[in-house]
């Protein structure tokens, strides 16, 4: 499986750029896709049953994020070790994996415990409304006890698509991803209505659907690993926890999850504000949310693509290679975000009417909101999309915390503390949110590309080049 990959990679730093560019990112704008789904099912349905249930998993992801960040900081080490295991030739690329599974099957056992014990103190810490108090903050609360408890499945699956991604298959977790979004897809309605001998559960319901169709992908991806030749060679005997191993994975993965934990507080602080609103506000800014999100696929995608492109070229000292590829790769995603980005603001009403058809109170409220938010967005996806490629540069040059630097730039800077002053000391109400946003982007963005410009991202990786069967592994884990 490495083997075959070789060609395509070596591509990357010959000849054209456009088209190992894009057959590097389309599979993982498809596997973003597939991961968006599930929230999209989601909120589709909860559209369905009411309002207050689109604002009930809105206000519920935020939270999850912040734990799940600490399991994807972990998987992201398991990756990078079997990533650098398998370049090097080693054999031991199994055993790297089995480690990995047992050592995050415990943390997730030890996180769903400490998060279904944690709902009720985590949700009254929000400073809600009263009316979002009432309506939709005992909803999140049955949502999030239900995923605390599948949180091994869901953790699993992650484990499973980052091992496999270390190894240089992508295709496998593609489709066991495709299979589990279809999973969900199908029996999310029957577990929130209740249909046939099923019970009506709700906004619970749709915690069931993922629980299940996770553990489904999670079984398959289990048996792929352990029976099949598609990935690591793992064997039982891998899952007893050792110490040595258990102390890589830690080193590498902690500071990948404390830069996601950042990402999910700046979202939970962003919620704090949010919910002392009434819950059509709520449930407005999670469907602007959810609907960003599908327009920020392909600069994620490319983004992600732009890890490989720059480091490899790096890698060969070929700096300015890399450079270009970074502004051609800029330039596609910004025609790409400028084109969702005119229609989301001429057109947002059909966009954000999908996800609402239950006609209750306040569907007419949430809708306006969600439109208003949609179209402010709007004038930033270009902004977004360039930002995501930049710092893809910056993380496949091995500066993975300069990256860092300007996500928190542009969420904690911006942001955060701008959102904060429009709503308490300006008063602008909801525009006080839709505008925080876009500044965030705006001014993460324009720092981002004005470092990039600099050019002293290109040096870092020669220092390191000196010692190259080093350098990858401890540019990666930075």
């Amino acid at each position: 499986m490495a083997t075959g990959s070789t060609p395509a990679e070596s591509d990357l730093t010959e000849g054209s750029l456009l088209r190992p560019m894009f057959m590097l990112a389309w599979p993982l704008v498809v596997i973003q896709l597939l991961q968006v789904a599930y929230n999209v099912g989601d909120t589709f349905w909860m559209g369905v049953l009411s309002p207050d249930a689109v604002g009930a998993v809105s206000l519920a992801f935020p939270l999850l994020f912040l734990l799940i960040a600490i399991g994807g900081g972990l998987t992201t080490a398991g990756a990078i070790l079997i990533a650098q295991h398998t370049g090097a030739g080693s054999d031991e690329g199994g055993l790297i994996a089995g480690q990995t599974l047992s050592f995050i099957s415990i943390v997730a056992v030890g996180l769903g415990i400490v998060g279904y014990l944690a709902t009720d103190p985590m949700l009254a810490a929000l400073p809600s409304n009263p009316e979002t108090d009432a309506a939709i903050i005992p909803l999140a609360a049955d949502y999030l006890r239900v995923f605390f408890l599948g949180l091994p499945f869901v953790f699993g699956f992650y484990v499973f698509v980052a091992l496999m991604r270390g190894y240089g298959s992508t295709r496998a977790p593609m489709r066991v991803m495709l299979v589990s979004v279809l999973i969900n897809l199908a029996i999310d309605p029957l577990f929130i209505f209740g249909v046939g001998p099923l019970p009506r559960l709700e906004v619970a319901g749709a915690a069931v659907a993922t629980v299940i169709s996770r553990a489904v992908a999670t079984a398959i991806g289990f048996y792929l690993l352990y029976y099949t030749d598609v990935g690591p060679d793992v064997r039982f005997d891998h899952l007893r926890p050792r110490l040595e191993y258990v102390r890589k994975i830690t080193r590498l993965g902690v500071p990948t999850a404390l830069e996601q934990s950042m990402t999910a507080l700046a979202m939970v602080a962003m919620l704090a504000m949010v919910v002392t609103f009434p819950s059509a506000v709520v449930s407005g800014y999670g469907l602007g949310n959810r609907l960003i999100s599908l327009a920020f696929l392909p600069a994620m995608g490319m983004g992600q693509a732009m890890d490989s492109i720059v480091g490899q070229n790096l890698g060969s000292d070929r700096p300015d290679r890399a450079e270009r590829a970074t502004w051609i790769g800029a330039g596609v995603v910004g025609a790409i975000m400028f084109v969702a980005g005119t229609v989301a603001f001429l057109f947002p009403e059909p966009f954000v009417s999908v996800f609402l058809l239950a006609e209750e109170e306040g569907r007419a409220a949430t809708l306006a909101h969600g439109t208003t938010f949609l179209r402010f967005a709007a004038c930033a996806f270009v902004f977004m999309g360039v930002m995501q490629v930049v710092l893809g540069a910056f993380r496949g040059a091995g500066n993975t915390k300069t990256a860092l630097a300007f996500a928190v730039l542009g969420l904690w800077v911006a942001r955060v503390p701008v959102t904060y002053y429009l709503l308490f000391v300006a008063g602008w109400g909801p525009t006080g949110i839709w505008t925080g946003v876009v500044v965030g982007d705006v001014v993460g963005s324009i720092a981002a590309v004005a470092w990039f410009t600099r050019g002293t991202w290109k040096e870092a990786i020669v220092e390191d080049d000196d010692v190259p069967a080093a350098s990858d592994g401890e540019s990666t884990a930075e």
